[in-house]
């Protein structure tokens, strides 16, 4: 039970951090791998779509090990939310919950605010810029980039890229620009 607990517990970064971090070399070291996340979304449209379509006519069996990653991750949190979650509301800085409520969002108990984050919210114009819109441009733009923050900012950036150094800057000022002077707007919808 004590470690039950244990992990329900947010890590500190020096814990946190170390470990991600770890997994990098562990990945070239076993393997000749890069850590990414994006890219299976491709090996997923190669399994399933007929290999005639250039873009998807590879191996896509050596990458197979990405996919079970993914699962794990699918996995892992499912198993976390259902078996570790806090049942404790979230706790907010004062000030964050106030200017959220200037944009109508009060319901913050879970993890994502359902005035945003629900089917019926999907319906409406505000949910389907953020959900469906924005989906579509993080995956457009994770691909158009050659990969995700992830693969970027933990690999790339690891194996000293300028690409990948270039990208991050990018996913970086665009999530400011988004998250300061788009999204406000956004949410008065």
């Amino acid at each position: 039970m004590e470690i039950i607990e244990f992990i329900k517990e947010p890590w500190a970064w020096y814990v946190a951090g170390p470990l991600v971090g770890l997994t990098v070399p562990a990945l070239l070291i076993l393997g000749n791998k890069n850590f990414g996340i994006s890219a299976n979304l491709r090996h997923a449209c190669a399994v399933c779509l007929p290999a005639n379509i250039s873009f998807f006519s590879y191996n896509w069996k050596k990458e197979i090990w990405n996919m079970f990653f993914v699962l794990g991750i699918l996995i892992g949190g499912i198993v976390t939310f259902s078996l570790l979650s806090n049942p404790n509301p979230i706790v907010i800085n004062g000030h964050f919950r106030t200017e959220l409520a200037t944009y109508g969002i009060t319901n913050i108990n879970g993890i994502l605010p359902a005035g945003i984050f629900s089917w019926e919210s999907l319906f409406t114009l505000k949910g389907f810029l953020i959900m469906v819109v924005g989906g579509f441009m993080i995956g457009f733009g994770s691909r158009y980039a050659g990969g995700c923050t992830s693969g970027h900012a933990i690999s790339g950036l690891s194996n000293l890229q300028l690409p990948s150094l270039i990208a991050t800057c990018c996913f970086f000022v665009g999530g400011l620009i988004m998250a300061n002077f788009i999204l406000p707007y956004i949410l008065l919808l």
